[in-house]
């Protein structure tokens, strides 16, 4: 139990970070926090993702009682070879990060457009900086890389350790974004962390196709 427990944490922990380090979410963190009260974004920013982390480490949790757990199983080492495959691809093309920050700029250009002609709430729970960001990390990770890698490892590794590793993970991304913001963002190579996010999918995907055959 233990040992699965950190195991599930660690896996968790780093699949999160290499899939955010750059991602839309991330950039939509580092842009808010410069035009807003950065701990209002970091709050909204973190309620989402919790929610949806939970979400998503439940149903991984839920889906091997739900479908035959070998089939889950072979799901989840296929995804991972997949997300691996395509960090690699977009470490070689290295266009993702440069279209995804573009996206989240005019997004947020629109939306604060709408907002200069509001005062704002003075709740802060009400506040519609809170809410944006909310919604606009909630719809970014949806169906995302690291939504559908955290549903994979739930359904292998201890749920409890995965859902607190995937929280933290993007606690520490976020805050970093929130923190550090463009900077931050400009300093850190896209290509590198793309090569660090694919060769990690394909170790836990080798890691998994072991476990499969152990298993069989």
């Amino acid at each position: 139990m233990g040992a699965s427990l950190i195991q599930g944490f660690l896996k968790s922990t780093a699949m999160t970070i290499v899939s955010e380090i750059g991602d839309k979410t991330f950039f939509v963190a580092a842009l808010m926090a410069m035009r807003h009260p950065r701990g209002v974004v970091l709050t909204g920013a973190l309620l989402a993702l919790v929610v949806m982390t939970i979400f998503s480490a439940v149903f991984g949790w839920a889906a091997p009682n739900l479908i035959s757990r070998k089939l889950t199983h072979n799901g989840a080492t296929f995804l991972f070879f997949v997300f691996g495959l395509r960090s690699l691809w977009d470490a070689i093309s290295n266009e993702e990060g440069e279209s995804e920050l573009a996206e989240v700029e005019a997004k947020l250009g629109r939306t604060d457009d709408i907002k200069k002609k509001k005062k704002q709430q003075t709740s802060v729970f009400l506040s519609p900086v809170l809410i944006e960001a909310f919604s606009l990390t909630f719809l970014g990770e949806w169906g995302d890389r690291s939504q559908i890698a955290t549903i994979g490892l739930a359904a292998q590794e201890n749920v409890v350790g995965v859902a607190v590793g995937g929280f933290l993970g993007h606690a520490l991304c976020t805050s970093a974004a929130v923190w550090g913001g463009r900077h931050l963002a400009s300093s850190i190579s896209e290509r590198s962390v793309a090569l660090c996010g694919g060769i990690l999918f394909l170790l836990f995907g080798a890691h998994s196709l072991f476990n499969g055959f152990q298993v069989a």
